[in-house]
C-alpha cells in the first residue's frame, strides 16, 4: 500500500491507485490526484466526476463503462457519452483513471469472471436455504452451481431448467416472472453484469414498464430478492453490490 501526502495529510492508496479510505475524498484531493496523472481538471472533468460519485452513492457500486456511458447520455447528451470525448478527458480510461480521481472504488469485474477457477465452496444447506447448493441432476446431467445457487456454466441454462430451479425454491413461473427473467438476461448480455435491485428497478422503468418496476411488485414475484433470486433463475451470475434478502 502506497501513501500520498498532501498539505501534511497522508492518504493510503491501494495498489491500483484508488483511495483506501474513500471517506477521505475531497475536491482538493481530486485536484491533487489528477495533477499526479497530468490532468488539469476542467468543468467537463467535474461533470463526469460528480456523475460517477452520485452513481456510487445511489447504487453502492461503481458503474462499468457501458452503464456509465448510458448515464452520461441521460444527463449530458450523446456527444459527451462518446468514447473519443471520454478518452480525451481521461486518457488512461474513465473507468480506472476517472474513478481514481473521483475517489470511488474501481468497477468490479463481472461476477462470473471473478468466480471462474474458484473451487466450489462446501456449505451446509440449512432449512432457510431453498435453492440448490453445489450440484443437482436435471435432464440426465449433473448441473453444478455455486453456493449462492447460481450456475457455474451459463451455457447450461434453458427455460425448463429455470422452471426446475424455481420449483425447488417454491415458485411456479408465470408470464410475469418470465418478463422479469427475460429482462435480466437482456440486461446481462447487453451490459455484462447482473443488475442489483436498484439498477433493476431503474432500468425496468426506462424500458417503459413503470407499473412493473416497484419494489412491492418485484418482491411479490421473487420473495428471495428480484435481483438475487431472479438472476439465479435467469441463469446469470450473482449481482454485485446487491443489498436485499
Amino acid at each position: 500500500m502506497a501513501q500520498l501526502r498532501i498539505n501534511n495529510v497522508s492518504y493510503d492508496l491501494l495498489s491500483d491507485g484508488q483511495l483506501a479510505n474513500i471517506s477521505q475524498w475531497s475536491e482538493s484531493l481530486a485536484e491533487a490526484l489528477a495533477q499526479r496523472e497530468g490532468i488539469a481538471l476542467t468543468e467537463e472533468h467535474w461533470q463526469m466526476i460528480r456523475l460517477m460519485r452520485q452513481y456510487y452513492k445511489e447504487y453502492h457500486i461503481s458503474p462499468i463503462r457501458k452503464l456509465l456511458k448510458k448515464s452520461i447520455e441521460e444527463h449530458y447528451g450523446k456527444e459527451k457519452a462518446k468514447d473519443a470525448y471520454l478518452n480525451q478527458l481521461f486518457p488512461r480510461d474513465i473507468q480506472t483513471q476517472g474513478t481514481r480521481i473521483a475517489g470511488i472504488p474501481a468497477p468490479l469485474l463481472d461476477a462470473e469472471q471473478e468466480q471462474i477457477g474458484q473451487p466450489l465452496r462446501q456449505a451446509p444447506n440449512p432449512a432457510h436455504v431453498k435453492h440448490f447448493v453445489d450440484e443437482f441432476e436435471f435432464g440426465g446431467k449433473i448441473i453444478k452451481v455455486f453456493t449462492t445457487g447460481n450456475l457455474t456454466n451459463l451455457d447450461e441454462w434453458n427455460e425448463p431448467l429455470a422452471m426446475f430451479m424455481a420449483a425447488k425454491e417454491g415458485l411456479t413461473l408465470t408470464p410475469d416472472h418470465w418478463e422479469v427473467i427475460r429482462f435480466l438476461r437482456k440486461f446481462y448480455f447487453e451490459y455484462g453484469i447482473s443488475p442489483m435491485v436498484r439498477l433493476l428497478i431503474k432500468h425496468i422503468k426506462l424500458d417503459q414498464h413503470k407499473n412493473k418496476s416497484t419494489k412491492e411488485y418485484l418482491y411479490k414475484l421473487f420473495p428471495g430478492g428480484p435481483a438475487k433470486q431472479g438472476s439465479r433463475l435467469a441463469g446469470l451470475p450473482e449481482p454485485q453490490g446487491c443489498i436485499e434478502p
